[in-house]
């Protein structure tokens, strides 16, 4: 091959010189030249490289890093990228404006003070706000972003008037918690509802913070609190074993313990409690029904349906049915105690997820069922079952060329599904990400592909 000239490694390096490390994002210079062959003013050329993707790839034998992506509705602050939202929040490229980005339609990379960047292990978004966690030693292990005007991400006072409090957390944030070994204690998982958060650390119990109008957070309502720059974070520990992980409804809070018990407390009107009535609770009370004797691993919910996984692969279910997320063993829209599901055609449950209207599973074996109502990840031939139904594994990746591929880990939004494909090179890390619900196709859909997302969250 012969080599290049000179002048064109010049311009290379030049180019290499100005791309971030890491980036495949070309640099942008004075006179860049589009295909059209039409010079770009730099005010198009800087504004095109803010538009970018930057996509990362990482090797084989890559140092792994725990990075956070983010996209989706930008103007409640829940990204954590001011920008977005305020354009003259930080200096601009070339000094040309940024234009405000109402929806962020592809991951960016959110960067996270101090550096380096702190190692993220848990992540959980609400209602227009975000929760980031660490488990470091460090005194700071949360961090909020977004709407918190019900103190659901803790009081950050205002730096114009030291007496109040944001409305909108713009960026990450530490979120203070009252702990009593703050160099010993680790949070392990954080959760969020409409507009409640919790907090499970590994010494200290569970916190929670945010509108506590029918019990979320564990404690007695108060009738006329004013929830709007609140100091109050709540402790719980008063569960029998060890509270091991936590999930946030829209108002009612689960909780699982070491010993395979589920516990819960908040709205009950439409039976999500669990326990047997539809009245509100304020003190986490521990589940039955179909449940009692039985060991769960893994709890799920995120509008007003719930379920949880037991430790030989069975599933339940209980509260809002309106959709058929419980139409297999009842007609009732509202279910107070925990049914078991008789999903015969599934295999051994692995894990469960369920949205505002759709449920999703995955087995041991990798494959992804979904059933319930609205757009399911099938197309737009299914939009509603009471039974689950298989999404086709090849839509996550699985060829003849590609057998191994299975998908690791399900999340779900109120309206949308997301998995993470395992990859046998980094059998602990994701590598894929593959989303449903999305726009009106129904339909599954690769996102971003070659990005390398980090450690599991």
């Amino acid at each position: 091959m012969a080599a290049a000239p000179p002048s064109v490694v010049r311009a290379l390096a030049a180019g290499a010189r100005l791309a971030r490390p890491g980036s495949l994002r070309p640099a942008l210079a004075r006179g860049h030249w589009t295909p059209a062959g039409r010079s770009r003013s730099r005010r198009e050329a800087a504004e095109a490289e803010a538009a970018a993707p930057a996509v990362q790839y990482a090797g084989q034998r890559a140092a792994r890093a725990a990075r956070v992506f983010v996209w989706g509705f930008s103007f409640s602050g829940a990204l954590g990228v001011p920008t977005f939202v305020v354009p003259g929040a930080r200096p601009a490229p070339r000094g040309a404006p940024r234009p405000r980005r109402r929806i962020q339609t592809v991951p960016y990379r959110l960067e996270l003070e101090p550096e380096p960047d702190p190692q993220i292990s848990a992540a959980a978004c609400g209602y227009g706000f975000t929760l980031l966690a660490s488990r470091t030693r460090d005194v700071t292990k949360v961090w909020g972003m977004g709407l918190n005007k019900d103190s659901q991400l803790g009081f950050h006072r205002s730096r114009r008037d030291q007496s109040r409090g944001y409305d909108y957390v713009l960026e990450p944030s530490p979120v203070p918690l009252p702990l009593d070994r703050p160099q010993d204690t680790r949070v392990l998982q954080v959760a969020c509802g409409r507009a409640h958060s919790l907090v499970l650390t590994d010494q200290e119990g569970v916190f929670s913070m945010g509108n506590n109008a029918y019990g979320q957070c564990g404690r007695q309502v108060v009738e006329n609190e004013v929830y709007r720059e609140s100091h109050r974070v709540h402790r719980m520990q008063d569960f029998d074993g060890q509270v091991i992980q936590v999930a946030c409804g829209q108002d009612h809070s689960l909780f699982l313990t070491d010993k395979g018990q589920v516990y819960s407390c908040g709205w009950g009107a439409d039976g999500q409690t669990g326990l047997g009535h539809y009245a509100t609770t304020s003190t986490p009370c521990r589940l039955g029904g179909d449940l009692a004797g039985v060991t769960v691993v893994q709890v799920a919910t995120y509008g007003d349906c719930c379920l949880a996984v037991s430790a030989d692969g069975g599933i339940f279910g209980w509260g809002n049915s309106e959709y058929l997320q419980l139409a297999s063993v009842t007609e009732s829209t509202q279910v107070n105690v925990p049914r078991n599901l008789p999903f015969s055609r599934v295999g051994r449950v692995k894990q469960a997820v369920c949205g505002g209207t759709g449920c999703a599973l995955l087995n041991e074996e990798g494959r992804v069922f979904v059933w319930g109502y609205g757009i399911l990840g099938k197309g737009p031939g299914l939009v509603e079952a009471a039974l689950p139904e298989m999404i086709p594994p090849s839509l996550f990746g699985s060829t003849a060329f590609a057998p191994d591929v299975r998908v690791a880990r399900l999340r779900c939004g109120l309206s949308h599904f997301a998995a993470i494909t395992g990859d046998p090179a980094w059998p602990a890390c994701g590598r894929g990400v593959r989303g449903g619900s999305h726009g009106n196709s129904g339909q599954v859909f690769h996102l971003s592909p070659g990005t390398q997302l980090g450690p599991r969250l």
